[in-house]
């Protein structure tokens, strides 16, 4: 618990001004940071050469560029999840367009790649569900998100989206629901 009110400490006076509180963050939540980038890239080694480092590395870039405002503990994993998870898209998606050869039609013919192959729509098409759901509904996107990529509780999802936990649990099944019915139907 120590260490987490030192990560809000550092989060309050970054947002105070403390420039070398940004670096603080970083060192303070490295470990579970790449604990989340490898949760991240669980059951895609297959589809995926990047390392839950090397994920981490690429989303912290990202976010620093972005300029980011954290309100707290809680929103800082959230986003910084959501960051892992534009990586790990724009990663499949580069490496679909590569296996396609840059738009040169391509015939399988082993099983092995056609799983992979398998996978990597797999994982497009469920960030393609994830994104229409944000579209028609962007609190149960967001309560989805925060509950399996972030990995947040209840409580915490609440704290960060400022709702009560019986919204939170309201709109998680929704959003469970939805991205059911929508994985299920054929492309």
């Amino acid at each position: 618990m120590c260490q987490d009110s030192s990560l809000t400490d550092a989060l309050a006076a970054w947002r105070a001004g403390d420039g070398a509180a940004y670096a603080q963050i970083f060192e303070q939540a490295y470990v579970q940071l790449k604990q989340i980038a490898a949760q991240r890239l669980q059951g895609a080694a297959e589809v995926v050469t990047l390392s839950p480092t090397e994920m981490m590395h690429e989303a912290v870039l990202r976010v620093m560029d972005a300029g980011l405002q954290w309100q707290n503990r809680a929103h800082f994993f959230a986003s910084m999840s959501l960051y892992m998870r534009s990586v790990l898209v724009d990663h499949v998606r580069s490496r679909q367009s590569d296996r396609r050869g840059g738009g040169v039609l391509h015939v399988t013919l082993g099983q092995s790649e056609a799983g992979a192959e398998s996978s990597i729509a797999d994982l497009l098409s469920l960030d393609n569900a994830l994104s229409q759901l944000a579209a028609l509904d962007a609190r149960s996107s967001e309560v989805l998100h925060l509950t399996y990529f972030a990995g947040l509780d209840r409580h915490q999802i609440a704290d960060v989206l400022k709702v009560s936990v019986q919204i939170v649990d309201r709109e998680l099944r929704f959003a469970k629901s939805w991205l059911n019915v929508h994985l299920a139907l054929p492309l």
